[in-house]
């Protein structure tokens, strides 16, 4: 994991699309009001360069509803102007040519915006998502208090002498926006404000500083890889603040100093950063378990997910005599366990669904072998066999966990037959809601059963050497008792040499002994995923890569096994 190397030449494409060349459509909207049911009544717009205008576009617009009186005064725009004039969806498409392309400009954007928006979706247009600049947040930012009273669109015309006066009319308005636009680029040009990036980054208040670090990915490859970012101090170790991934390393991390980047503590992390570094990975697999593993092994403050990659939860038998299903977070060599679950809601629902197929019992008492003791209230309502009183349920209870092991072991059989009976009651009976909370925990105990066996098929397999097309070439690991052990790009005529370079090259991987993959479960599933994808070719393997017959279902076969056509949909 190497350090960056030092600075070079930036390219036209790194610095942006300088201002002089973006081309600005200056729109300006009168509507029936402000609410969410006004319309709009007139469109005028002024297409500018390089502060030349290219082109002016201005059309009335008849609403479905009467003008109220007030708007009728402030606009001028009557009942009778409009009477003539085309409608809305008459009028859009037009309006959608003529900004295409360009980077839309508005004064208070949010309402000109909202608007088009909604007019667009009305008329059943897809909506172009522009570049938006707003000359109320580009004054706000670039204009001292003492400059202008406001930020009204009237007082900026005054302050910067637009030839046009802003009177409520949208062309008007609009004429003055382009030179309130004019003067204000103007005004940022000297606080270093060159490219329509540098220009979304100012309105949104990108500190300089942090603007200045953007450099930090000048030297990262335009590849697949992993990126920390770093704290250091004289005397100190390097501390990582922050670890990521991306198939774009130098596009990723320059989106971290631009007004992309939104997320509260990231702009923390950047503040306080004093570098960056990576590591470039062959394939997005590989970027993606060494991020993992890196978060796995450093837990750097600024990175929350994945922080827990190991706290995943288990069901597991009780050590005694009449066992109990207990929840616990390490996996034990010696005995089976059922998982894994992510959290503590659909480890409960698994549990419940266990307890109610086969009457585990459900109180956390030791319970002696050779001593009788009192049974609960759920033995007498038949939900447990009451085991605790040493008479015929203590004989069948052994058979009881011996089921529950052999469902563990890869057939999800007979949990559904006994709890497939019970909803069938409640749905016959219209009680919908308890069928569907039975539902949910059955539903819930069939994934977490696909899920443990396609990690146990992963660890069973000391080895697989897989490859997917993609373009340029082939992507090619090697997978060992279910964790990446070697990553490789070729070309499709080196596809196979380099499969077997990457085999002999590859990390020797022992099996974990639990039956689990020698990895987290985490990387595991990322794995998998890979390996599922279409198009995957496999090259070797040594083992057999394959699911119980019974292990899980699609959910319409889970359809079709517990309830007639259409009752599933009823019950949940």
């Amino acid at each position: 994991m190497a350090p960056t190397a030092g600075s070079r030449q930036p390219s036209f494409d790194d610095l942006g699309t300088f201002l002089p060349d973006v081309t600005f459509v200056v729109v300006d909207l009168e509507t029936t009001g402000t609410g969410p049911e006004a319309s709009i009544t007139e469109i005028g717009a002024v297409k500018v360069r390089g502060g030349a205008i290219l082109g002016e576009f201005q059309t009335l617009i008849r609403p479905d509803e009467p003008i109220p009186a007030s708007i009728q005064v402030l606009t001028g725009i009557t009942n009778a102007l409009v009477a003539d004039a085309p409608r809305i969806d008459e009028a859009l498409p037009s309006f959608a040519t003529f900004m295409a392309g360009a980077t839309l400009v508005a004064h208070n954007a949010r309402f000109d915006v909202g608007f088009l928006k909604r007019a667009f979706a009305d008329v059943q247009l897809a909506w172009p998502r522009p570049t938006v600049v707003d000359t109320v947040a580009l004054a706000r930012c670039s204009l001292l208090r003492d400059e202008v009273r406001n930020c009204k669109l009237s007082t900026l015309a005054a302050h910067f002498g637009a030839t046009s006066v802003p009177n409520h009319r949208a062309l008007s308005d609009a004429r003055a926006t382009v030179d309130v636009l004019h003067g204000l680029l103007e005004r940022v040009g000297n606080l270093g404000v060159r490219t329509i990036e540098d220009l979304l980054e100012f309105v949104q208040q990108v500190s300089p500083d942090r603007r200045r670090k953007r450099t930090w990915a000048d030297a990262l490859p335009e590849e697949p890889g992993i990126y920390w970012f770093v704290r250091e101090e004289d005397g100190r170790p390097a501390e990582v603040l922050y670890v990521g991934k991306s198939n774009n390393l130098r596009r990723r991390v320059r989106s971290y100093f631009s007004a992309a980047e939104q997320r509260g503590r990231i702009h923390e992390m950047v503040r306080v950063a004093t570098g960056v570094r990576h590591q470039a990975c062959a394939t997005d697999l590989e970027a993606e378990v060494r991020e993992l593993r890196m978060i796995q092994q450093l837990a750097p403050r600024y990175n929350r997910r994945s922080r827990r990659q190991d706290q995943v939860k288990w069901l597991r038998l009780t050590d005694e005599a009449f066992p109990r299903l207990s929840l616990v977070t390490r996996v034990r060599s010696d005995a089976p366990h059922f998982g894994p679950f992510t959290g503590r809601q659909s480890a409960d629902a698994v549990t419940m669904a266990f307890q109610d197929a086969f009457l585990l019992r459900r109180c956390t008492s030791r319970l002696s072998p050779t001593k009788p003791s009192a049974a609960c209230a759920l033995a007498g309502m038949g939900r447990c066999q009451a085991p605790c009183e040493l008479g015929d349920g203590a004989g069948q209870y052994g058979q009881v966990v011996e089921s529950v092991r052999a469902c563990w072991a890869g057939d999800v059989g007979p949990v559904l037959d006994a709890l497939g009976g019970r909803l069938r009651r409640l749905v016959a009976e219209q009680r919908y809601e308890e069928a569907g909370e039975l539902t949910g925990r059955i539903e819930e105990f069939v994934r977490t059963s696909l899920r443990l066996h396609r990690l146990r098929a992963l660890a069973a397999c000391p080895e697989i050497v897989a490859g997917l097309p993609v373009a340029g070439g082939w992507d090619i690991h090697v997978i060992r008792h279910g964790r990446l052990a070697g990553a490789t790009h070729a070309t499709s005529a080196r596809a196979r040499a380099a499969a077997e370079e990457a085999r002999l090259l590859a990390e020797t991987v022992l099996p974990s002994g639990t039956g689990l993959p020698s990895c987290t479960v985490e990387e595991a599933e990322r794995v998998a995923a890979w390996l599922e994808l279409p198009g995957i070719r496999l090259i070797e393997i040594d083992g057999e890569w394959g699911l119980p017959v019974g292990a899980g279902l699609t959910p319409s076969q889970l359809a079709l096994r517990l309830l007639p056509a259409g009752a599933l949909a009823v019950a949940g």
